[in-house]
């Protein structure tokens, strides 16, 4: 790190922060995309559903930020696709969860094991105090997402 770097403003490293996230966050789709058949939208989708389980269209839109159409298009697409299956709430017929299938399940572990390997093989390129800063900022990032960040 230069002198330079641990010198600027909140807002300038709030900019560089935001520019290098999203570029980072490209780049990690891109990796997603050598076998995707489905887009970004549907591949969070896809994340959130198989976080949180058997899950109401209501609440993952909510989760996902997108309005309920929204996020039943996004479903019937990935439903289509096979990698999710919906099925009726024991309790109330009238709600229906969707859960991840097993097809599913192993899209996540190959997009997530080639976002991975892409950020392995950049990491390796980096020497050890630069590693040990990233495993930091990593924590630091973190917090900043649970909002525990100080």
């Amino acid at each position: 790190m230069k002198v330079s770097d641990a010198l600027i403003s909140e807002s300038e490293l709030a900019s560089r922060l935001r520019l290098s996230v999203t570029r980072l966050a490209r780049r990690l789709r891109q990796q997603a995309s050598a076998e995707a058949h489905i887009s970004p939208s549907q591949q969070s989708a896809l994340s959130s559903v198989d976080r949180l389980g058997p899950v109401t269209l209501g609440d993952l839109a909510a989760v996902e930020r997108v309005q309920p159409p929204t996020m039943t298009r996004i479903m019937s697409g990935l439903e289509q696709a096979g990698l999710v299956s919906r099925h009726v709430d024991e309790h109330d017929r009238r709600i229906a969860r969707v859960q991840t299938t097993v097809a599913g399940r192993r899209f996540l572990e190959r997009s997530r094991g080639r976002k991975d390997l892409y950020l392995s093989n950049r990491i390796r390129t980096l020497d050890a105090d630069d590693r040990a800063v990233l495993a930091r900022a990593a924590v630091i990032l973190e917090q900043l997402l649970e909002g525990e960040g100080k």
